[in-house]
């Protein structure tokens, strides 16, 4: 297991794929997830590399096999893009195509009006037109993790990602502090500074993310693609979203 240093956390991460390649991909993982669970068992990892591009994909801080501080304030948004960066300068990676999902879409589009010069391709998935809703009720996701049981959780939502968590091992206390962490305010306004190749993805049934077109018009040039019967949990393996992705980056994607 590899490990690079961000913010004096230890984040673990995996590297796959041709070491030489003259492209790099960066995978960002979702809330409760963790780089194995979204990416290598998703088949991510040797599609990859079986296009010849150099992958890395990290534990973001909290999850996985990276540090887990239990304060809110080293889970802002800015942080955990940073990490992204970080992972780029310990790898001696200059640009990278950046590929997140859900939260990790949201990290990655705080990169992206961080420092997009050293994205190539920017892809979020798991995300759409609701990204511009209000926050849902304040600390609700927080108080789920922090629940004795999942059965004390009255929102299935909630409850489905308190469950995931249980069955992944995660530290709940860790996940209720990175909710708690400050966002960044992601507007319509704030979107029109990305001037990257940009793609949405979204299932058709994700109840969370909402249209990706409506993300996608935000966007100048992004495209979008709905994924047809997948929900939020089921697009990340769906083969479409991985052909999707590769057509994106090979300029086929009309």
């Amino acid at each position: 297991m590899a490990h690079f240093t961000s913010d004096g956390l230890a984040l673990a991460y995996d590297e796959f794929g041709p070491a030489d390649a003259r492209r790099a991909i960066v995978l960002v993982h979702g809330f409760s997830a963790n780089r194995y669970e979204n990416w290598k068992r998703m088949g991510w990892y040797d599609a990859i590399a079986a296009k010849g591009l150099r992958g890395f994909a990290l534990d973001n801080r909290g999850h996985g096999e990276s540090a887990k501080p239990h304060d809110p304030a080293q889970y802002s948004r800015e942080a955990m893009a940073r990490d992204v960066f970080a992972l780029m300068d310990h790898a001696g990676v200059e640009r990278a195509h950046l590929l997140g999902f859900s939260m990790g879409s949201h990290i990655a589009l705080t990169a992206a009006l961080t420092d997009s010069g050293r994205i190539d391709h920017l892809v979020v998935a798991g995300v759409g037109g609701k990204i511009f809703d209000p926050p849902r009720e304040e600390g609700a996701m927080a108080a789920a993790m922090e629940a004795a049981t999942p059965d004390q959780i009255a929102d299935p939502m909630l409850r489905s990602f308190r469950q995931f968590a249980d069955e992944q091992k995660e530290d709940r206390l860790a996940l209720a502090a990175c909710s708690r962490g400050d966002r960044t305010p992601i507007t319509r306004d704030t979107l029109m500074a990305i001037r990257r190749p940009t793609l949405v993805v979204a299932g058709a049934r994700d109840q969370l993310a909402g249209p990706p077109q409506a993300l996608a018009d935000a966007i100048p040039g992004a495209r979008a693609v709905t994924l047809p019967g997948c929900d939020h949990f089921s697009c990340i393996g769906h083969p479409l979203f991985k052909a999707s992705v590769f057509d994106f980056f090979d300029g086929w994607l009309e």
